[in-house]
């Protein structure tokens, strides 16, 4: 898949990685479209986007309405004629120890970070097949990949879209439609300072937005099902290595974190 020329729509545009993801497809020739549930961020983002693809266009979407979602996809679809690329990047985080957590907080989580990517999914995956031409690009977490303290909520849905993915990409093996699987590592955007959220624990170096862009893009003109962004994959590996050992060490963090 070549990216200039493709028509794709990225959730969660509004700011952070999708904003920076938007802007740096337009750049390399790409048609885009926007999605999220902030007008005005949304605006700002579509007119950069604008200045390289004046085709871009965007959506104010709640993606924790699932029907919603639904019928946003096939809109856009539609509106461009087609979709080359989905990027499913939209996410919500939810820090709180899992004996606070209520399971309202659980669903509304699993709805945006999982849910609504497979209904959007589902609801373009018979056009695509059609088509036998398309990238499925779901944007999970290494938190995805390891438990994180504090975070079972948002683990949970980007386990969950791992392991969607994972099967997902086996089912379409040999179709022309691929599935791409992004795991973030600590990046510089808004999902460290959220309303009804615990502060958050790590305090450490953060990567820009840009850096996730670039490799998405990377991703999605290559032939590699799962990239780590940056590359922390030796801390998976330490995981599966042994996971008693790997549960001990963030149990005894999580005791230093404590107030």
């Amino acid at each position: 898949m070549e990216v200039s020329g493709a028509r794709v729509l990225v959730t969660g545009a509004s700011s952070g990685i999708g904003a920076a993801l938007a802007e740096r497809l337009a750049e390399r020739g790409a048609t885009v479209g926007l999605v999220a549930r902030r007008q005005d961020r949304l605006d700002e983002v579509l007119e950069r986007c604008r200045v390289h693809q004046p085709g871009s266009q965007h959506w104010v979407c709640d993606l924790s309405e699932l029907d919603a979602a639904e019928r946003l996809a096939i809109e856009a679809w539609d509106t461009f004629g087609h979709l080359d690329v989905l990027v499913n990047n939209a996410a919500v985080p939810k820090r709180r120890a899992a004996t606070a957590l209520t399971a309202a907080e659980v669903e509304h989580t699993m709805a945006v970070n999982f849910h609504s990517p497979v209904r959007m999914t589902l609801a373009l995956l018979p056009r695509m097949l059609q088509r036998d031409s398309g990238v499925i690009v779901n944007v999970a977490s290494i938190a995805g990949r390891l438990g994180v303290f504090r975070e079972a909520a948002y683990s949970a849905s980007k386990f969950a879209l791992s392991g969607w993915s994972e099967s997902l990409a086996v089912d379409l093996w040999d179709t022309g439609v691929d599935v791409r699987l992004i795991h973030p590592g600590a990046i510089d955007t808004e999902i460290w300072d959220q309303p009804d959220n615990d502060q958050p624990v790590y305090q450490g170096p953060k990567e820009p937005p840009e850096v996730v862009a670039d490799g998405t893009i990377a991703a999605i003109e290559g032939d590699r099902f799962e990239h780590y962004l940056p590359d922390l994959k030796v801390a998976v590996e330490l995981k599966t290595n042994d996971i008693d050992i790997f549960l001990h060490g963030l149990a005894d963090e999580a005791r230093r974190a404590a107030p």
